[in-house]
């Protein structure tokens, strides 16, 4: 009643009503349907995905207390959360349940929808390990903006390629970069387009990071001795050393 209100045609149909997707492509193009809002993110928007028309989601408790549990389901729901313009949530916790189940998709779509509006911004899918080696040994620098890490292996990644390394103050990062010395650390973004401008425009400075940043890797995350070392471990779980 509120669409119609609003100078709409509305059309509403019982997802039950409905076995396949198909019979939902045959509506869409028999009622010229232009848009779709579907109650029930798994019930109602699975039928929806891969039409080729915006749609919506209302969420139901169905969706975050039981389907969100069954592995299939909730695989499926995902997947339709990257395809919908936007996700209706009745309370708080419900939509604090939604995210828990399916950020991934809701961040996907976010950062997909800024990429579209920014010059000069790529976003580029999956690849295998050799070709995003070879992407990234073209490139004049890998930046890692993460706000929590562990120990990055992208950063590390770029050192072992002989590549600058722009990367944002964190302990995690602060742990494998030191500043000025195996790359740059910066802790906003005014900084960093400092440091990138100077990096830029320093070959000597890059030339240093590059060479600093490659010795780190061969000496402190060398391939051969963290192999020794995890059969060294190994072999105290077999009981084969005492040591």
């Amino acid at each position: 009643a509120h669409l119609e209100a609003a100078g709409h045609v509305c059309i509403l149909k019982d997802a039950f009503d409905f076995e396949s997707p198909s019979e939902i492509a045959n509506l869409i193009l028999a009622e010229n349907c232009e848009a779709a809002l579907a109650l029930h993110l798994y019930r109602g928007g699975r039928l929806l995905q891969g039409h080729r028309i915006p749609f919506g989601i209302i969420f139901g408790g169905t969706d975050v207390n039981e389907d969100a549990n069954q592995g299939e389901k909730n695989i499926v729901m995902g997947r339709v959360l990257e395809e919908a313009r936007f996700a209706v949530a009745f309370t708080e916790s419900m939509k604090e349940m939604a995210q828990a189940q399916w950020v991934d998709p809701v961040f996907t779509r976010e950062v997909k929808a800024k990429v579209r509006r920014a010059a000069g911004v790529r976003l580029i899918g999956e690849m295998p390990q050799e070709d995003l080696h070879a992407v990234v040994k073209n490139c004049f620098a890998v930046v890692n903006s993460s706000v929590s890490e562990g120990m990055s292996a992208a950063i590390l990644e770029a050192m072992d390629l002989e590549v600058p390394v722009l990367a944002r103050n964190i302990p995690g990062n602060a742990a494998v970069v030191k500043h000025e010395v195996t790359g740059l650390l910066f802790s906003n973004p005014q900084e960093f387009v400092h440091l990138a401008k100077r990096l830029v425009s320093d070959p000597a400075l890059e030339k240093e990071i590059v060479g600093n940043g490659r010795e780190y890797v061969r000496m402190y995350h060398s391939w051969q001795v963290e192999r020794d070392t995890y059969q060294q471990l190994i072999s105290k779980l077999e009981g084969n050393t005492e040591d």
